[in-house]
């Protein structure tokens, strides 16, 4: 294993042991109620952060490039980050039905994307036209 590789792990390892006693102290010390600027922006942006990943990873995929695999893993990184938010977010009652069925679609998009990321495919056979 070369050396950068080997002292990247390192440091995601070392990163993992360290969020450790640090989620222990936000979960000690965050308020449970907050206000939110810019609530809405945040939103949309994910949901273009999402819709983006999805139609690079489409492109690229129907391409037949290998980095397809780097944006479906991305892409569903965000959807499930998507479904948590709307989820632990989400007031009982409707919003929280609406939230919950947001996150199957999006459970559903990650999982596609998992699948097209972990795949070998094609990449030096482009799909035709």
């Amino acid at each position: 294993m070369k050396r950068t590789k080997r002292w990247a792990l390192v440091l995601l390892g070392s990163s993992s042991v360290l969020l450790v006693p640090w989620t222990v102290v936000l979960a000690l010390t965050l308020p449970t109620r907050t206000e939110v600027h810019n609530w809405s922006l945040a939103w949309i942006g994910l949901d273009v952060l999402m819709a983006t990943g999805c139609a690079a990873t489409a492109v690229l995929g129907l391409r037949g490039d290998a980095r397809a695999r780097l944006t479906a893993s991305a892409t569903a990184s965000v959807a499930l980050l998507d479904a948590w938010f709307d989820i632990t977010t989400s007031a009982v009652g409707t919003a929280l039905l609406e939230a919950l069925g947001s996150a199957v679609a999006e459970t559903g998009l990650a999982a596609a994307c998992v699948f097209l990321a972990l795949s070998k495919g094609r990449q030096s056979e482009p799909v035709p036209r």
